[in-house]
């Protein structure tokens, strides 16, 4: 199952793009022998300032046909790690072939897209920048795939 980051935005060099590529290529190694992966980043950036609305076009045209949307928002559902690992394992096993994660800009997910999505997640209710939240997800996917394997990466 591949998973799809698709996020307003470009996250340029510094410490969130190298935290977000380290936690992507754990997650890749790790989950590809689970049938998780491999998992891609999908900018989109409105440089005529449309607001959400335009977000959202932009957004749609990143999303793979067919995908299961999760839309990332605070008001979404609170899960815990081993909830979000198996969630993302029970897409795979009924043949989810793509899992697309939107992330919206700094005014969030326009909300008739927040209304299509499948799944909305939450991370709190606290507001999280946009782009820390890609690697807050990130290291989820990853700690989902060390789940999922066994791995002592989570500890309870």
């Amino acid at each position: 199952m591949r998973l799809h980051i698709c996020a307003v935005g470009r996250l340029r060099a510094g410490p969130e793009r190298e935290l977000l590529d380290d936690y992507l290529t754990r997650f890749d190694r790790t989950g590809r022998a689970l049938g998780l992966g491999p998992a891609a980043v999908h900018e989109v950036d409105d440089r005529k300032g449309g607001g959400m609305a335009a977000e959202a076009r932009l957004l749609e045209r990143a999303i793979p046909n067919g995908a299961l949307i999760v839309a990332l928002d605070e008001r979404g559902r609170l899960l815990s790690s081993p909830e979000f690992a198996t969630r993302l394992a029970g897409w795979r096993d009924q043949g989810q072939g793509h899992v697309a994660f939107v992330i919206g800009g700094a005014d969030g997910i326009d909300p008739a897209m927040r209304a299509r999505a499948d799944f909305k997640l939450s991370f709190g209710q606290m507001v999280w920048p946009h782009m820390l939240a890609r690697v807050m997800l990130s290291e989820q996917l990853y700690r989902a795939a060390t789940i999922l394997s066994g791995s002592p990466y989570h500890r309870n």
